[in-house]
């Protein structure tokens, strides 16, 4: 038991090192993580429903899943092609748009649910 719950800790370790070598070396996840705190200051202001944290909460985790995931492949594959390489060039041009859709869904997720408390921000 006591070796099956030492693994789980360490998962939760290393989980922890990839979240923090992100932060450190993605300026695209800091603004994220910027981007997100704004938007939930928002949120508490415009008092909003649990429905609509749900779907910011979502949209939220989906640019930052996407963002882990494209980090992943970049440095995956800076491992295995250190040198220019059109399809490793191509593999990471598709994952950042990963990162671009999951954001542009976001913007739009976050307009219609701010759209209709529009009238409290002011």
């Amino acid at each position: 038991m006591k070796s099956f719950i030492k693994k789980q800790i360490m998962s939760f370790a290393y989980a922890l090192q990839g979240a923090s070598f992100l932060i450190r070396s993605e300026p695209h996840a800091r603004f994220h993580i910027a981007v997100s705190l704004a938007v939930a200051a928002l949120g508490f202001y415009c008092d909003l429903s649990r429905l609509e944290w749900c779907l910011l909460i979502i949209a939220v985790m989906a640019v930052f899943v996407t963002e882990v995931l494209n980090t992943a492949i970049e440095v995956l594959a800076d491992a295995v092609s250190p040198g220019y390489n059109p399809l490793v060039g191509r593999a990471k041009d598709v994952a950042a748009a990963a990162v671009l859709f999951a954001a542009v869904g976001a913007v739009f997720i976050g307009l219609l649910i701010f759209g209709g408390h529009f009238p409290a921000l002011f």
